[in-house]
């Protein structure tokens, strides 16, 4: 469809920062202009759509996804970020942050420079930068991160991959407890890198102590990490009972059980939890083998398994994990719009213009029912996905 002077939905429900408004909202291809009660009036040029009294909510971010439809952040190529990016909006994600594996240097090399130089586009989901997962984990919780290239935390090495970015690593994932020199965590976080602990056997005071040093997150709750013990609460006890931490979790009732998910959600509530899919080529692929940086995945169209029988990420559409998140707790609408966007634009510092609908920010929003079904996506004013029958 050609555009011209914007869009405006109207007869919709939004989804504002304090309150839900019954009228329309006006972009101009790239923000929000206007949010307004009743009907518009339409300027030349505009483009309008009816939106049936559906509801009208902030995109969603995706802050740890390593590829969808058929590639991998880790295949180092321009095409297969394209590829991912151009996916992401038939599931509602509008903005995402590519995420690498732990492998070879050579290999966590190239990816990160592709990123580096991916072409900034107004097609598909927005690239927001790097979440470098591993490869500062601890091999003991490696799960489907390949244990051979497993490395100790190092200053210089971060450094370089940086370097290699163009500073566009926004989030590591490392197990705390392996910083045994107590510089690294500090040094990351000075250079402006949110933390999160991760493929980690840290004990709760060992998640304590590193939150001093400026931990603020725990990468997929409940996965790779120390479990609830009556002697020990570990790293999973830690996300429930220390306020400081957001807390990623995969919600596809497979990674965490949906009683174990709405436990978490009683316990820790909206405002720390950040929904991720941790999904992998395989998601919106036929049933099939694929690959996870390297490694050969199976899946059947719902889940998928490394050889060994381990998990290797998703398959999960963040549209899914709304619909999931909302069956399985209390959520409201609003409350899983808070975990899958305002929150993730909060931690990753982008509030000021991405993560909730309001005048003046990026016009990535989302016209869903109330049972989060997808109708639209609009990512930075343009369509970029639209349900058939409409």
């Amino acid at each position: 469809m050609k555009q011209t002077n914007g869009i405006v939905f109207y007869n919709v429900n939004i989804h504002c920062e304090t309150e839900v408004i019954n009228g329309y909202i006006r972009t101009n291809n790239k923000t929000i202009m206007e949010i307004g009660q009743g009907d518009p009036h339409l300027g030349e040029g505009e483009y309008a759509i009816d939106g049936n009294g559906h509801h009208i909510i902030p995109g969603f971010i995706d802050t740890h996804i390593h590829g969808a439809a058929g590639a991998d952040v880790m295949d180092g190529e321009e095409a297969a970020l394209r590829t991912i990016a151009e996916s992401l909006p038939a599931e509602g994600t509008t903005s995402f942050l590519a995420t690498t594996i732990t492998q070879s240097k050579e290999a966590i090399d190239q990816a990160l420079n592709t990123v580096a130089n991916y072409p900034i586009k107004n097609q598909g989901a927005e690239l927001l930068g790097i979440h470098l997962e591993g490869p500062f984990i601890n091999i003991e919780k490696a799960g489907a991160q390949p244990s051979e290239y497993v490395i100790p935390p190092s200053i210089e090495q971060f450094k370089h991959w940086q370097n290699v970015s163009n500073g566009r690593i926004r989030v590591i994932t490392l197990a705390p407890e392996m910083d045994k020199q107590e510089d690294f965590i500090s040094f990351l976080v000075k250079s402006g890198v949110i933390v999160s602990a991760g493929h980690t056997n840290a004990s709760m005071a060992e998640i304590k102590h590193s939150v001093k040093k400026g931990v603020s997150q725990l990468t997929h709750l409940c996965n790779a990490m120390t479990a609830i013990h009556h002697r020990d609460v570990g790293a999973v006890g830690a996300g429930l009972l220390l306020e400081e931490l957001v807390c990623e979790l995969i919600v596809d009732g497979l990674h965490v059980s949906p009683d174990m998910v709405n436990l978490i959600y009683q316990q820790v509530g909206p405002d720390r939890l950040i929904l991720i899919t941790d999904s992998v080529e395989a998601k919106g692929m036929p049933p099939g083998t694929y690959s996870l940086g390297g490694q050969i995945v199976t899946t059947d169209g719902e889940k998928a398994l490394l050889s060994n029988g381990t998990l290797a990420g998703s398959v999960l559409k963040m549209i899914d994990a709304a619909k999931n998140m909302q069956q399985m707790t209390t959520a409201t609408i609003d409350d899983v719009a808070k975990m899958a966007a305002i929150n993730p634009a909060k931690q990753l510092g982008l509030f000021d213009h991405k993560g909730s609908i309001s005048e003046g920010k990026d016009a990535d929003f989302l016209l869903v029912d109330e049972h989060f079904n997808l109708i639209y996506t609009i990512c930075r004013g343009s369509i970029a996905y639209k349900r058939e029958e409409y």
